[in-house]
């Protein structure tokens, strides 16, 4: 039987499907009045992730510990909730120098879904079951399941498989738990009322999503150590810009200045973590790396025992 032809559940009741009032003759509005009620409406996924805020803090302190103790971090979903997961992940390796798999973002229908709809795949309750085992998903990881909607087959499946495991199961959903209950230890609901495109949660659904994903990555990769302040100093030095960053990061931190810091980067192989205690330490960056190493990457926790010696 077709996708078109199968019997479909009546959505309607969810959050997410129903007709926003505001946008009722939107077709009618003159562009101003139509951009002015998006600026209005986009206040709501701050409001949003702000009421999720003791979730978010949970999510976060679970998924470290998972990731401190040599777990990882699957974003999975469908659609534009899979490709936000997508997203996010492949923005940490070089924003946090993590390895590619410690973070990864699953997609129903795979990279070629990045590009071309295929959201019929997210019917397939078994599919997210098997693109995580494919991965090697175990006990030891975490599992953000996203759904804008919270009926996603696909990634409902992937979070009954996680539960099954042992494994940290998260569900990010825009719409009540009781509207949508979805298999989970921590239940994420970024509630932004409906869209004034009836059902595109691409919109601000899409956004409070986004946002969430950012605290929760940033929030986690601070409590592993990979921030100091407010820099990212285990950035991958890989191209100008990020080059240019991390030699303000040294002048801002060490008062390195810029051929000192160029010098400091070469001799440590590129690494802002290393080039700033070999500044701030004066040792040569085999130390300054057998001292990271001794306080688990941690720069902070480093310095204080590089001035202990």
């Amino acid at each position: 039987m077709s996708a078109l032809t199968s019997p479909a559940s009546d959505r309607g009741a969810l959050l997410t499907e129903q007709p926003n009032p505001a946008s009722a003759e939107l077709d009618q509005l003159a562009t101003a009045a139509l951009v002015q009620l998006f600026c209005d409406e986009d206040r709501r996924p701050q409001q949003a992730v702000a009421a999720a805020a003791p979730q978010l803090t949970q999510a976060i302190d679970a998924i470290s510990a998972r990731l401190g103790h040599g777990g990882r971090l699957f974003y999975l979903g469908a659609g534009t909730s899979g490709r936000l997961g997508v997203l996010d992940a492949a923005e940490c390796p070089p924003t946090f120098c993590s390895p590619p798999e410690l973070v990864q973002g699953v997609l129903a229908g795979g990279a070629a879904a990045l590009l071309r709809s295929s959201e019929g795949l997210e019917d397939l309750r078994e599919a997210g079951r098997a693109d995580l085992l494919e991965r090697g998903f175990s006990e030891a990881d975490a599992l953000v399941g996203i759904a804008a909607g919270g009926t996603t087959p696909y990634v409902l499946g992937a979070l009954e498989l996680a539960q099954e495991l042992g494994a940290l199961a998260i569900a990010l959903a825009c719409v009540p738990a009781d509207q949508a209950p979805m298999p989970c230890d921590i239940d994420i609901r970024l509630l932004t009322g409906p869209e004034l495109l009836t059902g595109s949660t691409r919109l601000k659904a899409g956004t409070a999503t986004k946002m969430a994903l950012n605290i929760l990555s940033t929030g986690v990769m601070v409590r592993l150590g990979k921030v100091h302040g407010n820099r990212m100093v285990d950035v991958a030095v890989t191209n100008s810009k990020l080059e240019d960053r991390a030699l303000r990061i040294l002048r801002d931190l060490a008062g390195v200045e810029r051929p000192e810091g160029t010098r400091l980067l070469e001799e440590s192989g590129g690494s802002v973590k290393r080039a700033l205690l070999m500044a701030q330490r004066g040792v040569s960056a085999t130390e300054a790396a057998s001292r990271l190493e001794q306080s688990g990457g941690r720069l902070r926790e480093a310095l204080r025992l590089n001035a202990a010696r």
